[in-house]
């Protein structure tokens, strides 16, 4: 019996103290855990306060020609001579195409013949060899022949309608001209910005307004513009209206075309401002969140944000003045955690 109990002793001894290390190595995991759940839930506080904050929209939009005018003859001939190429600069009433002038020498001695004879039935009239209404037939007869001419003397030679910048040429001299027109011009100066607005801003967008507009292909340049038409229907399928602004373009760095960015200030607003870090984005969607502390816990409320300021976010709606706003410590938290809020 001895023996027995004294081995039994000297087994069971091992055990034991296997277990009183498991036993303290839990114990030592617990207090970690406990000390890590201390740690995560320090979280430090901003208090929500109304900031004033521009409202400000961005679209993109494209560069156009203030004016486009085609240079095209009243009827179709032939090219003799073109005075400009693409790129060319011209001013209004600027001679930029010759025509063939066979046409033209027709009518010229046509009208010449008709006013001699004009002249001739006007004497004998006078002394009463001819009627009136022989006078009146040759008199309606020359006035058809110049209004030929002078319509044959303008399809001859062309003239630019407006200054601008040729930025098309579709024929050489010596071509006839037929469908195409000869040449284009287009005004720069000013520029058309069209731009594609939000149907939630049609009502305060006005005729007038200022603008600013930058070009990618230009970096920073910024151009001050105005709105000069509002067009009167909405897209089905957009659900966009389109407002053309008018820009100043006196040294012609906008060009037709250019991709470009209007932004629109609809005045000055009260609103929460947050640091980026404080707004948090929903897994799986792009819905955001705050924590809130309230009484010691981490309360989840949902945030509407509206345009970015440097760090910040500009808060539409879900917060009120004196909210407190975790900022420090909101990662993993979870809506009711306890908190401790440190300084």
């Amino acid at each position: 019996m001895y023996y027995m109990r004294r081995y039994s002793v000297l087994t069971i001894t091992p055990l034991l103290v296997a277990a009183l290390l498991a036993s303290c190595g839990e114990a030592s995991r617990s207090e970690r855990s406990e000390e890590k759940v201390v740690e995560n839930s320090r979280v430090r506080v901003e208090e929500v306060r109304l900031v004033p904050v521009d409202e400000v929209a961005t679209f993109t939009a494209t560069v156009e020609a203030d004016k486009v005018n085609n240079i095209t003859p009243a009827m179709g001939g032939r090219i003799r001579e073109i005075k400009v190429d693409v790129g060319s600069r011209v001013s209004k009433g600027q001679i930029l195409v010759k025509m063939d002038q066979a046409t033209l020498s027709q009518q010229q001695t046509q009208v010449a013949t008709l006013r001699r004879d004009y002249e001739r039935y006007k004497e004998l009239y006078e002394v009463g060899g001819i009627s009136k209404q022989q006078i009146d037939q040759i008199e309606a007869q020359l006035e058809v022949a110049e209004y030929a001419l002078n319509s044959l003397d303008e399809n001859t030679t062309l003239t630019a309608p407006i200054s601008g910048i040729v930025t098309a040429r579709n024929y050489d001299p010596g071509d006839v001209a037929m469908q195409l027109p000869i040449l284009t011009i287009e005004s720069i100066h000013p520029v058309k910005v069209k731009v594609n607005v939000s149907e939630s801003y049609y009502n305060r967008v006005t005729k007038g307004m200022p603008v600013e507009v930058v070009a990618d292909a230009l970096g920073d340049a910024l151009f001050q513009g105005n709105v000069s038409l509002i067009h009167p229907t909405i897209d089905p399928v957009s659900h966009t209206f389109t407002v053309e602004v008018s820009v100043t373009n006196s040294e012609q760095l906008l060009r037709p075309g250019m991709f470009a960015r209007v932004r629109m200030h609809f005045g000055t607003h009260e609103r929460p401002v947050l640091p980026d870090h404080a707004v948090l984005k929903q897994l799986g969607s792009n819905d955001r969140y705050v924590f809130v502390e309230k009484g010691g816990k981490a309360i989840y409320t949902p945030v509407e944000l509206g345009i970015r300021l440097d760090d910040k976010y500009e808060i539409l709606s879900g917060l009120q003045p004196g909210d407190k706003v975790i900022v420090h410590g909101n990662t993993g938290l979870i809506d009711g955690d306890e908190v401790e809020v440190v300084q």
